[in-house]
């Protein structure tokens, strides 16, 4: 992720005026100078409109030795880093979305807050901003599927001409739709909806556009790509059938994945461009991804399934 920190990282980032940074000591790290670094690599600006990012729980002034990576802030998420001893949960899909009117720990959402503060634990989103960055989520799908000539599906309205939302590229070469839909399923981690597949089998593709979480709002961007497949998560049955529809000799393809498993590969690369951020700026931070698998899924059934 060297890449990424050389693009947005050029020095040490100057603390606020408010002094809510803190100041380090003996290269310890303050919450408020991960909240800077994090801005470097994923700035808030480039979330979407409806989004909510940034920090959710927690003191700037506190200091963070332990950082966390989850995409989601479930309870069990939460659990392992307090378990970790991590004084940072870095969450890829925001806790508090919708507007709440209380936090009491009656509900989920109420008691992940109270484990969070009682544990000395912070919160930060890192949700659109994260999808639209350079090395962001769909960026490091494109990167596994071995994509070439890369660029944004959905160009941020705010940010660099290769930030936004989605990716399309091409592959090295031809390969057939259901040898493609293979190592989409191989890279991705194991869920209970597996992979689910619209087109041809023996169709070839080449030109693949990707988007990581749902993205079926995308489809009229994917097809003007000219794209043969493409890979998302959570396509309704109406956008499906409407682009099959509308498709030209069956393309785009439409592969439908596990949101949060098309989510998850970014979690290591987040993880080490921050690291990275760090290091550079001489703090001593250890930083790991979450075990917890927040897949809503326990099983499936299919027809003609043993």
């Amino acid at each position: 992720m060297d890449a990424v920190n050389d693009a947005f990282f050029d020095g040490r980032p100057k603390d606020p005026e408010d002094g809510t940074a803190g100041t380090p000591s003996n290269g310890k790290a303050t919450l408020g100078q991960i909240l800077l670094a994090a801005e470097e690599l994923w700035p808030e600006s480039l979330a979407e409109d409806w989004d909510e990012v940034g920090l959710v729980v927690g003191r700037p002034a506190a200091t963070v030795s332990k950082v966390m990576f989850a995409v989601d802030p479930t309870l069990a998420a939460i659990e392992e880093a307090i378990e970790w001893g991590a004084e940072l949960l870095v969450a890829h899909h925001p806790l508090l979305l919708k507007c709440v009117h209380s936090v009491a720990a009656t509900s989920a959402k109420g008691l992940a807050v109270h484990r969070l503060i009682e544990s000395g634990t912070g919160l930060l989103t890192v949700h659109t901003n994260g999808d639209s960055a350079v090395g962001g989520v769909s960026d490091v799908l494109a990167d596994a599927f071995e994509l070439e000539d890369v660029i944004p599906l959905s160009p941020a309205a705010r940010g660099l001409p290769e930030e936004g939302i989605g990716r399309v590229g091409d592959l090295p070469e031809l390969v057939t739709l259901g040898n493609f839909a293979a190592r989409v399923f191989e890279l991705l981690p194991s869920v209970a909806g597996g992979v689910r597949v619209a087109g041809d089998t023996d169709g070839l593709v080449r030109r693949v556009a990707v988007c990581g979480g749902a993205g079926d709002s995308l489809l009229d961007a994917v097809r003007a790509s000219k794209a043969d497949v493409y890979v998302t998560a959570d396509i309704r049955h109406h956008p499906a059938s409407e682009a099959r529809e509308a498709a030209i000799e069956g393309r785009p393809y439409l592969i439908d994945v596990s949101h949060f498993a098309s989510e998850w590969l970014w979690l290591s690369a987040a993880a080490e461009a921050l690291g990275n951020v760090l290091a550079d700026q001489g703090y001593d931070v250890e930083i790991r991804v979450a075990n917890t698998n927040s897949d809503p899924w326990d099983f499936i059934l299919t027809p003609g399934g043993d």
